[in-house]
C-alpha cells in the first residue's frame, strides 16, 4: 500500500477532489495526508476521508512532506507518493507504479512521464545542475541558453524510454520507504524549489532513480518564481544555500554523474 502526502498553501476543497478521487479510485491508497502550511486553517479538510494536519506555521515544502513520511516510515509502509496539488491522472497508473517497483527493488525513486493540459511534454528529467543552469541563466536571452538546456534537460533521449535521471521534479516523487530510512528525508533547510534536486541526488547515490514513460500524469504547471518578485528571490536564495551544500564551481561529483547519465544515450 501507498500513503500519500500533498502540502497545501491557501488552497480550496475543489481545487483538491480530481486528485482525491483518483487517489481512492487507484485502490492503492492507504493514508493521504494534506499538510497545510497556510495562514488560516481550512476546516473544510477535515470533512473528507484524509488524515488532514494544519501546521500554523509555512516551514516550507519539504518540511511539511516530512510531516507525512515520518508517519511513513513509522507504519513501514512499502512506498510514498509526495505529490503536487496541481496533478491529474488515471488512478490505474498507481498499480502499474507499484508493480514496476515491486520488480525493480534497486529503484529507490520513480517519477512518471508528464505532459502539460494542452499534450505538450514537460521536459523535467534533469542532470545534476551547475550554477549556470538554475541561476545564471535566468537573467540571459533564451537563444544563448538553448543549447546548454537541451543536454541539460536530457531532451536527446527522447523521453521515450526507461532511463535514469539524477534529478526528477518534485511534482510527483514515487518514493520507496526503506530507502528513506537509509538516505534521510528532505533536507528542510531548503525552504522551496531545490529540496527535489538534494533529495534525488542522495538517493541517486545508493539507488536508482528512475524516468518511467510507460505511463504518464498532467502537472497544470505554473512557475510562480518567474512571475513573482517575492518567489524569485526565495528561489535565488535558496539555490544559493543548494549551491553551498554541494559545491559551485568545483563539484567532481557533479561531473562524474552527468558523464555517466549522458553515456546512457551514446
Amino acid at each position: 500500500m501507498i500513503n500519500v502526502s500533498i502540502v497545501l498553501y491557501n488552497h480550496s476543497v475543489v481545487e483538491l477532489l480530481p486528485l482525491l478521487e483518483s487517489l481512492r479510485l487507484s485502490g492503492q491508497v492507504n493514508d493521504v495526508f494534506l499538510i497545510d502550511n497556510s495562514p488560516l486553517e481550512n476546516t473544510e479538510f477535515r470533512n473528507l476521508h484524509v488524515r488532514y494536519i494544519f501546521t500554523g506555521n509555512n516551514r516550507g515544502y519539504g518540511a511539511g512532506h516530512n510531516i507525512a513520511l515520518r508517519q511513513s516510515l513509522e507504519q513501514n509502509v512499502p512506498y510514498h507518493l509526495v505529490v503536487n496539488p496541481d496533478i491529474s491522472f488515471d488512478p490505474g497508473i498507481l498499480a502499474r507504479i507499484v508493480e514496476y517497483m515491486d520488480k525493480n527493488t534497486e529503484i529507490g525513486h520513480l517519477m512518471p512521464k508528464v505532459f502539460y493540459p494542452d499534450g505538450n511534454i514537460q521536459y523535467l528529467c534533469k542532470l545534476l545542475p551547475t550554477p549556470f543552469d538554475l541561476l545564471f541563466r535566468r537573467f540571459l536571452p533564451g537563444n544563448w541558453t538553448k543549447k546548454r538546456m537541451f543536454t541539460f534537460e536530457m531532451r536527446g533521449s527522447g523521453y521515450d524510454k526507461i532511463m535514469d535521471v539524477p534529478y526528477l521534479s518534485g511534482c510527483f516523487m514515487f518514493l520507496r520507504i526503506r530507502v528513506l530510512n537509509d538516505v534521510g528525508l528532505f533536507d528542510e533547510r531548503f525552504f522551496m524549489y531545490p529540496e527535489d534536486i538534494d533529495l534525488t541526488r542522495r538517493i541517486h547515490k545508493k539507488y536508482r532513480t528512475v524516468f518511467y514513460p510507460d505511463v504518464s500524469i498532467v502537472h497544470h504547471h505554473e512557475q510562480s518564481s518567474y512571475k513573482n518578485r517575492k518567489m524569485m528571490w526565495v528561489h535565488i536564495v535558496n539555490l544559493i544555500w543548494y549551491f553551498n551544500k554541494w559545491g559551485w564551481l568545483f563539484d567532481p561529483e557533479r561531473r562524474a554523474v552527468n558523464k555517466e547519465i549522458l553515456g546512457q544515450f551514446d
